[in-house]
């Protein structure tokens, strides 16, 4: 799977333009998701030497990005077709609709490739919704 992950707010805490303490074991999972076969792009809006500190932070601590800011790391932004949409199968944002999830709950929504819903219904934190109509809300 690829998986495109933010760094300011996901991996560290927001102290932009400076780099954050980083959030409880959210490297420890990057680098589990890198043994268990995944691909990891960081997603940032961080560019220059802001976007290579963050790139060196995680180095440092034993992730290595498959690319950054990029589909691929050989893709260097020229060209008719180059998009700065990435296209990953996932993405781990804290600007997600609810927040950030801890980094264990996230870690187990990709190992069983599940949904946060599906997720809690699991778990019995949450009830399964009935659908009163053909809408679906």
């Amino acid at each position: 799977m690829i998986i495109a992950v933010d760094f300011d707010g996901t991996i560290v805490e927001h102290r932009y333009p400076a780099i954050g303490k980083e959030i409880p074991f959210a490297i420890q999972t990057l680098r589990q998701l890198q043994s268990d076969g995944h691909r990891l792009i960081l997603w940032s809006v961080r560019e220059g030497r802001l976007l290579q500190e963050a790139v060196d932070y995680c180095k440092e601590r034993g992730v290595n990005f498959y690319a950054v800011n990029a589909d691929f790391e050989e893709e260097d932004g020229s060209g008719r077709s180059f998009s700065r949409k990435i296209k990953a199968d996932l993405f781990i944002d804290d600007r997600n609709v609810g927040g950030l999830l801890d980094w264990g709950t996230i870690y187990a929504l990709i190992q069983k490739n599940m949904g946060i819903e599906e997720y809690l219904i699991q778990e019995g934190v949450a009830q399964p919704r009935k659908k009163k109509s053909w809408w679906p809300f």
